[in-house]
């Protein structure tokens, strides 16, 4: 028996997705269609590959398995049309890479503009979230974090320096609540905390001591929350709290003297960005096109 591998591709962003909607949209194609194609699947193969309710769906066992050993195969084809590219005089294809919105915005957002007008034909998708994603599982072919953060099994290559955070606030709110003196100052103001998306708690601020070198870590507190750093920024240059941010990202900010940096002698480092991926994924001509512009 012979699957129409289109059938087939559709089934496999159904199972990563859990969802005919999102599956759909990805797709371009209608619910409806969708849910045809993947019902013809099940009668050809006389098996049930996903359990339906009104509100979600879930791979049943045999989906699963499907799911397991389709995907690979379906990865090794797109990364072997993607290899035709060295016969052209152009590079094509799709390339999907996960990240967060400040490494986007703030630190390779000029490379990656460099990399699509280099690369007019490849389809460049950045997806920007905090959490933490399986990029093999949601079929990113890359993604992007703190070094510290890059999963052991994964080619990593460093693609920026170190990261320098700082703490800051408006003059307004010092003139008006005081400068703390250290991080154990910090319970007494309002702290502007920024809501992690991977487990829903709280970001602690991490400084270093100058006399120990030793790590130390604050829960921020405050009654300002939310999941999105640049509306944190907008926060403290309203006067509202004291934000903990990347430095680069309110670089500007601070050199106008709307924000001022304080703590500065307890200022945290963190190793750098780095692209990581799948060893499978090393001999691709995208990624290593990729490569090349942002380490250029």
């Amino acid at each position: 028996m012979k699957e129409n591998l289109n059938d087939l591709r559709a089934f496999l962003i159904v199972a990563q997705t859990g969802s005919f909607t999102k599956a759909a949209a990805q797709m371009g194609v209608s619910q409806s269609a969708l849910s045809h194609s993947i019902r013809g699947i099940e009668d050809r193969l006389q098996i049930k590959l996903f359990h339906r309710t009104t509100r979600s769906i879930s791979n049943t066992e045999a989906g699963e398995q499907l799911y397991q050993r389709l995907l690979p195969l379906f990865d090794e084809i797109d990364q072997e049309i993607n290899g035709l590219s060295e016969f052209r005089n152009a590079l094509k294809g799709v390339l999907r890479i996960n990240g967060n919105e400040h490494v986007f915005r703030d630190v390779l957002a000029d490379k990656f503009a460099e990399f699509a007008k280099r690369y007019p034909e490849v389809a460049l998708e950045l997806v920007a979230e905090d959490r933490f994603v399986d990029i093999v599982a949601e079929r990113f072919d890359a993604g992007i974090r703190l070094g510290a953060d890059v999963a052991k099994d994964m080619i990593a290559l460093r693609i920026s320096p170190d990261l320098t955070m700082v703490t800051a606030a408006s003059p307004n709110y010092l003139a008006q609540n005081g400068t703390p003196k250290t991080p154990f100052d910090l319970t007494e103001h309002a702290c502007l905390k920024h809501r992690l998306a991977t487990l829903g708690g709280i970001l602690a601020w991490e400084f270093r001591d100058p006399l120990t070198q030793k790590i130390v870590k604050v829960q921020p507190q405050g009654k300002l929350t939310s999941n999105n750093g640049f509306l944190l920024q907008y926060y403290a240059l309203q006067d509202l709290g004291i934000l903990w941010c990347p430095q680069n990202s309110i670089q500007a900010e601070l050199e106008s003297g709307k924000l001022v940096p304080i703590l500065t002698d307890w200022t945290m480092h963190y190793e750098g960005y780095h692209l990581y991926y799948p060893d499978r994924c090393q001999n691709s001509p995208l990624l290593k096109a990729l490569i090349e512009v942002l380490r250029g």
